[in-house]
């Protein structure tokens, strides 16, 4: 069974920083590309950033170009989002999100909130 547990949200200042990570589990996390999608309250989904399967090609919303980076960790199965430089706007619950044989599979998310 596919499964994809996100953590390291919570509350952050304007500014700040937070590292978020996706544990993956239940296929073979080095065969597939990996991204990070974010949703704010009241609005729709957003596609933040991609890495391919052995991460040496990553990609970014021009939202948060230049803040966020991307990476993963084939040997622990695990992807990361580092924030930097977070704004009120990039609250939100961020998924995590890989797709198998044209199936999309989704964490349930954590939630980011920057906020004084």
């Amino acid at each position: 069974e596919v499964q994809l547990v996100e953590s390291g949200g919570g509350l952050v200042q304007p500014g700040g920083s937070l590292r978020l990570s996706c544990a993956a589990s239940g296929f073979i996390f080095s065969n597939y590309g990996m991204s990070w999608v974010r949703q704010a309250p009241g609005k729709g989904l957003e596609w933040v950033s991609g890495i391919t399967s052995g991460g040496s090609s990553t990609d970014y919303a021009n939202s948060v170009k230049g803040r966020f980076t991307i990476s993963r960790d084939n040997t622990k199965n695990t992807m990361y989002l580092q924030m930097n430089s977070l704004k009120p706007e990039d609250t939100a619950r961020y998924y995590c999100k890989t797709v198998i044989v044209n199936l999309a599979y989704w964490g349930s998310g954590t939630l980011v909130t920057v906020s004084s």
